[in-house]
Formats: C-alpha cells, structure tokens, sequence
C-alpha cells in the first residue's frame, strides 16, 4: 500500500472562495429534478451482454411505465443495434406523446449526419454533443490545445444547427456534455460551455441542456458541488440553460454528487437503475428518487413496486440487485438483531395506536409497503442473532398470536436454538410449527375432552368467581368423569384433577386470553403458566372457538409440557 505515494487529489476546484457558496445553506432538495435514463445506452454498454431489440423495447416501455419522460436510447450512429432499435420506435409510433427521446453524437461531421437521419420522423428529441476537455485527455489522449478543444465542440453545435433545419417536422432540444468535466479547469468548462450556448442561442421555449458529467469521480461530493455552483453562475443565459448532472461512482459517492450538485443549482440528473453503468456505475436514479420520497419530496417517479422494478431489470440486463441495494434489495428490510426488531415492532405498534399518519418507525426510513413490500417475511426475519421481540412480532402479525411479555423470551431462545442447530434462517411457517409442535393444544398424556361449567351459587356476590365443573378426562389412556369447585374455572378443573390418583403439584402463575382474529368466527387464544414445587416455570397455550375451552386446552397444555420434566404418578 506504500503505492498511495503516486497518487494526488485529481480535481480542479473552482476558482471562488468556499464561503461564497450558497449550497451549503441548505438543507434538503425542495422538489425533483427531471430526470433522464440512460439506462439504455450508457447502462447497456456496461453490460458484457448488451440488450437484444426485444429486450431494449421491453425495458423502454418499463421505462415509460415508472414515469421517465426523457430517456437516452442510444447511440444510433455508432451501433445498427442501436440504429435500429431508434428507428422501430419511431416509425411503430412506440413513443408517447409526453416523452421525449435523447440520442448522443460525438462532434463529427458524419456522425452527426448519421445521428439526425435516424431521427427522422421523430416528434420531438434530444440530440447529445460530446467531447472531451479533462486536462488528462487534452495532454495525453488528443494532444490539442484549450482552442482546438473549443473548436470540436463549436464545429459540432453549428452543425447541429444546420441538421436540425433540415427536419423540421421534429422539435429538437440539444444538449451539450464537456466529457470528463470533473477533470477540467473550471475556467475552461465554463469557457467551452459558453462557446456552445452562445451558437445555439437558447430561449425560453426552447432551452439549451449543459449536462455536466463526473465522467470519472476524482473529488469529495462538496468539491463536485462547488464545481455545479461555480458554473451555475458563470453559465452565459442561466435563466435558458438547464443544467444537467451526470454522476458516476468510482467513489461510491454518486449519489451523494447528485444530491449536493442540486442543492448547489443543478435542474436535472442523467443516471440508471440500480445504477448500472461502466466501471463502479452511474448514479442510481431509485436511490436518489426514494431518498426525496422519504423527505416528503414527489420524486416524480412510480417506485411503488419494487419488486417488478428489480425483476424486470435483472431480466432486461442479466445483472442481479444487491440483496443489500438501497430500497430495492431482497433485505434492505431485514432485520435480524435482536434490538432491531423489538424497536421496528414497538415503532409499529406505537404508530398503529398513536399515529398512522406519520413514519417515524426506528431502522426503517420507508414503510416497505410504499414499495410493494409487506412487513411479514419482508421486516423481521429471525436467526440465530435474532430476539425475543422479533419472533413476537412473527407470531402476532402472521398467526394472531399475542405472546405473553413473560413468555417472549423463553420462546425467543427456543427459535435461536433451532435457527443455531441448523444454521439457517426461520422462515414463519417454520417458526409457528415450531411455537405450535411446543406450547399449543398439548393433549398427552393428559386429555380434558369434554367440560361443562357453571356457577354453582347464586347466593355468592357478584364479584365472586367460584364455578363447578363436570368434565371427562383422559389421563395416560384411562378415562375419569369428575366434578369439582374452585374459584375460577381453572381452579376448579384443578381440584377436579386432584380427585384422581394422580400427584399434581403445581400453583397458577398468569393466565391471559385473546381472540386470534377480529373475525366473529375467529378462534381465542388462551395463554397459562404453571410452577412446580422448585418454581420452575411451564407455559402452555391453548385455541379454541370458546375461550373457555381455550383456557383449559391451555391449562392441559402447560401440565403436559411439566410432564415431560416431572412426570406425574399415582
């Protein structure tokens, strides 16, 4: 690593003082930029397979689907593919109305003639000058001076001018890149620039777009946005000209760029989904339009399925998303921590009851189901690292089941063991068979199958709960019909079981109930822990469609799993 020696900051600061800046005073980005995809040119020529017809028409109309209205589809000039695919569009009348091509040139005579001819027909489009002009490239690649840079560009936008005359059946908007910008003096960018917008003469309805691309990520994002303002300020008629960024990532930083280059006067960003593109990628348009969502902020696009987004994208490009990606990973929801999930099922229940007009859920920035997401399976998941709150949270929100507070962590280590032994995650199916196969509805050895109750005195208070029951019991295969008191129902099925020759020894510890469904068919769920002598603890859970009946499938339950360490005897 001693190799850092040959390596220097490669960026051109602008020449303003830091403290002129106005980016810095602000803190959120107010409304979207307009956006445009290039997922179909600058994303497919970073694919070791790139798209097929079929597979560019299809991501095309997805495209068009999410609300994209400009979308770069490609450099006709350089590929027939390309060529092609443009004009299917064009003459099958394939592009609506409110959306507006965007084709690329390089600054050459034949290219761009080339470029126009494959527009012919269009309704309207975007045609996208570029050259190089980083410092590097001059130097090494071109071996040109500043003024034989400005006249390849120059030499492209009076040609533009002259083709666009040529068709004027479409409306063209034109837009011009300095390549590498983020290579380049911020004097000369600003120089080049104003040489182009100064030929294309750009008015209020027809606006000339200067995209200003991180062709290559050299700075930290505040460097970047000190570029944006700089020649925000310095652009020849500002108030005509939108300027466009085009972020890449060799920093993993593009969409940090994105965001300061608009806080700092950027009106619209170049990227892709996922944010595909050569080397690390371009920026990635779903980060940075659900990072405006989570801020109140319309992003202007529909990201309310990310599940078809992600399958439609991995079918379209052959490339996979991230089980991590931002918004759109198979786990961005996932938690599996312990302290994560008791504080995402706390956040729930506390925005159910006191306010479910508002998302303040902690380690959760977005309710997944704004993206197509459900909370079961998609928030918490359970593991060996997992906790008592998380599988709570499974069994209530899957199954109905309103666990205890007491009981949480007995059944939480219960699942970490499981998960631990077989070194894998619980899916909830596993997880309730699991809660199942242990707490409910245990009937062996000990089998209650029939109970009647009544109040056995109508002279007691009104306050009192003494009850008698008759009931029939199964116990280790012999059958016993008993009747007894007690105060309460439980009780009183305890001191029925005690006329049997069997030894119980046990005492009540909690008893709590609940309907599994709001349903009026839904079953209840009755929850009862026992202790032993030696206050070890047994919980068992009983369902049935009286609660009654569920309290003493419940009772039976805990007797029998106390059974399994105790065995009782006559």
């Amino acid at each position: 690593m001693k190799n850092y020696e040959k390596y220097r900051p490669g960026y051109f600061v602008p020449p303003m003082r830091t403290d002129e800046m106005e980016w810095p005073k602000k803190d959120h980005i107010e409304k979207a930029p307009a956006w445009c995809s290039v997922d179909l040119r600058d994303g497919n020529q970073a694919l070791i397979v790139p798209m097929s017809l079929e597979e560019k028409l299809e991501f095309f109309q997805y495209l068009v689907k999410l609300g994209f209205k400009e979308i770069e589809v490609g450099f006709p000039a350089a590929s027939e593919t390309e060529y092609d695919f443009l004009r299917k569009l064009i003459e099958e009348d394939l592009i609506p109305d409110d959306v507006t091509v965007q084709v690329l040139t390089q600054s050459r005579k034949h290219i761009i003639d080339k470029t126009f001819q494959a527009l012919k027909g269009a309704k309207r489009a975007i045609v996208h000058l570029y050259n190089s002009t980083s410092f590097a490239q001059r130097q090494q690649v071109f071996r040109a001076s500043e003024k034989e840079v400005i006249k390849i560009a120059t030499d492209g936008a009076k040609l533009m001018n002259k083709y666009a005359e040529k068709y004027p059946e479409t409306k063209f908007q034109f837009e011009y890149s300095p390549e590498s910008f983020t290579g380049t003096e911020m004097e000369f960018a600003r120089d080049i620039c104003n040489a182009v917008i100064d030929i294309w003469q750009p008015t209020p309805d027809n606006k000339v777009i200067i995209n200003l691309p991180a062709t290559v990520e050299m700075s930290l994002p505040h460097v970047f946005a000190n570029q944006i303002e700089y020649m925000c300020k310095t652009l020849h008629c500002r108030e005509n000209v939108i300027v466009s960024l085009h972020p890449h990532n060799d920093r993993g930083t593009g969409v940090a760029d994105a965001e300061l280059g608009l806080l700092a006067g950027g009106d619209r960003i170049e990227g892709t989904l996922f944010g595909n593109g050569e080397r690390t990628g371009n920026v990635d348009i779903i980060t940075l339009a659900m990072n405006m969502f989570t801020h109140g902020v319309d992003p202007k696009l529909d990201f309310s399925n990310m599940p078809e987004v992600v399958e439609v994208y991995e079918k379209c490009t052959g490339m996979t998303v991230n089980p991590r990606q931002p918004y759109g990973g198979e786990l961005v929801f996932a938690a599996f921590s312990g302290s994560h999930q008791d504080a995402i099922s706390k956040g729930m229940k506390w925005r159910k009851e006191k306010d479910p007009t508002r998302w303040t859920v902690p380690y959760l920035p977005v309710d997944p189901h704004d993206v197509g997401r459900e909370y079961d399976g998609d928030v918490i998941r359970i593991n060996s690292q997992s906790g008592k709150g998380g599988v709570a949270y499974i069994l209530e929100h899957n199954f109905g089941f309103i666990i205890p507070k007491a009981m949480m962590s007995e059944v939480g280590y219960m699942m970490k063991d499981i998960s631990d032994k077989h070194h894998e995650e619980l899916p909830p199916e596993e997880i309730y068979e699991a809660f199942a196969r242990e707490y409910v509805n245990d009937f062996s050895p000990i089998d209650i199958t029939d109970a009647t109750f009544s109040h056995f005195s109508s002279t007691k208070s009104e306050d009192d709960d003494s009850v008698s029951v008759k009931m029939r019991v199964d116990i280790c295969g012999q059958i016993y019909n008993l009747e007894a008191e007690g105060n309460g129902r439980l009780d009183a099925v305890s001191n029925a079981l005690k006329k049997t020759e069997y030894h119980f020894d046990y005492k009540f510890i909690t008893y709590t109930e609940h309907a599994i469904s709001a349903d009026s068919n839904s079953k209840a769920a009755a929850y009862v822990c026992i202790a032993d002598k030696e206050e070890n603890l047994y919980w068992g859970v009983g369902t049935h469609a009286d609660i009654i009946l569920a309290s003493v499938n419940a009772l039976v339950s805990a007797l029998n799993r106390m059974n399994k360490k105790i065995h009782f005897v006559k």
